[in-house]
């Protein structure tokens, strides 16, 4: 079970429920994936809310391994979860919220990412 005050959070992607946390080892790796200087350069990209499905890709294989999985960028883009590409979207907006601080009960103060809109409609 995700523990969120370590940054954890949980997801079901391919039909499993699975853990991300983006560790400091996931952000260095983000951190030279996306060429940022440092955490801060990083926060400011994520916090501009313009992220592609590639960076996507990357922020959730990022969070997978730093769960201890053994995930690709490759299986990640292969995976599907429920809500389809707007439930990628907030999982990738509560796994950047999770990691860089939000309000009491992990909330984020401020959303990085703009809201998607509600699968089938």
């Amino acid at each position: 079970m995700a523990n969120r005050h370590r940054g954890e959070i949980s997801a079901e992607l391919d039909g499993r429920r699975r853990t991300l946390v983006l560790t400091l080892g996931a952000l260095a790796e983000l951190e030279d994936a996306f060429g940022a200087q440092d955490l801060v350069a990083l926060t400011e990209r994520f916090a501009q809310g313009r992220l592609a499905a590639r960076d996507a890709i990357r922020l959730i294989a990022a969070g997978l391994r730093g769960a201890g999985e053994s995930a690709t960028e490759d299986e990640v883009a292969r995976m599907t979860m429920p809500g389809g590409a707007a439930g990628f979207a907030r999982l990738v907006g509560e796994l950047i919220a999770a990691t860089f601080g939000g309000a009491e009960g992990g909330a984020p103060a401020t959303h990085p990412l703009p809201n998607p809109p509600e699968a089938g409609g």
